[in-house]
């Protein structure tokens, strides 16, 4: 049976940026579902709890027709939010670090310059997604928006950093300003995390 990952610090941890009952209920509440929605779906193929949740989300196309849409609908709820917890940090720092930072500034001439980019991502995304920061196999960094629970895994993309928009990430707190939640997200980036998914 897949399981969310377990979350790395207490639901009040990154207040007041995000709030403690908006991170119990985005964890307890909606990954839960996704988990569950998953397992119940899989539970008619078994044969698919040996594979990855990153190989869920990449072969959609060679599922069996009857649990394809399902899966592609809580595979990526449970894989994107798993790293999403993990991707913010009650021990955060202001900028990245390392060859992460190296490489930001390579590609996007300036950390301010990325931020503004990734921003607009997020922003623009119509419905519920994601902006991301990604990588690809030549070690290149961009910016882009999935929507739903879509992965940049279906690109050909690593996920360095990731930030939820769907509206039960941040509503409680924010209501309709999802530009307020972005610029708060930005105070509990884990860039330490980040560096780590960018040497891989």
């Amino acid at each position: 049976m897949f399981k969310i990952a377990p979350l790395p610090y207490a639901f009040d941890s990154l207040e007041p940026y995000i709030d403690k009952e908006t991170m119990e209920i985005h964890y307890t509440k909606h990954h839960q579902a996704y988990c569950n929605n998953l397992n119940a779906a899989i539970e008619k193929h078994p044969d698919l709890f040996n594979k990855s949740l990153e190989y869920l989300v990449t072969n959609y196309d060679q599922l069996p027709d009857d649990i394809k849409t399902t899966v592609r609908n809580n595979a990526g709820g449970v894989y994107n939010p798993n790293l999403f917890y993990q991707m913010i940090t009650p021990n955060y720092s202001k900028n990245p670090i390392g060859n992460l930072e190296k490489a930001i500034d390579q590609k996007f001439g300036s950390f301010a310059a990325f931020k503004e980019l990734f921003n607009a991502a997020a922003k623009s995304r119509f419905g519920s997604g994601w902006a991301w920061l990604c990588v690809d196999e030549n070690g290149q960094l961009s910016v882009i928006s999935t929507a739903n629970q879509d992965s940049p895994l279906t690109l050909g993309l690593k996920p360095i950093l990731g930030l939820d928009v769907w509206e039960h990430a941040y509503y409680l707190k924010f209501q309709n300003r999802r530009p307020d939640y972005i610029e708060s997200w930005w105070n509990v980036v884990n860039w330490d995390f980040a560096e780590q998914l960018f040497k891989k």
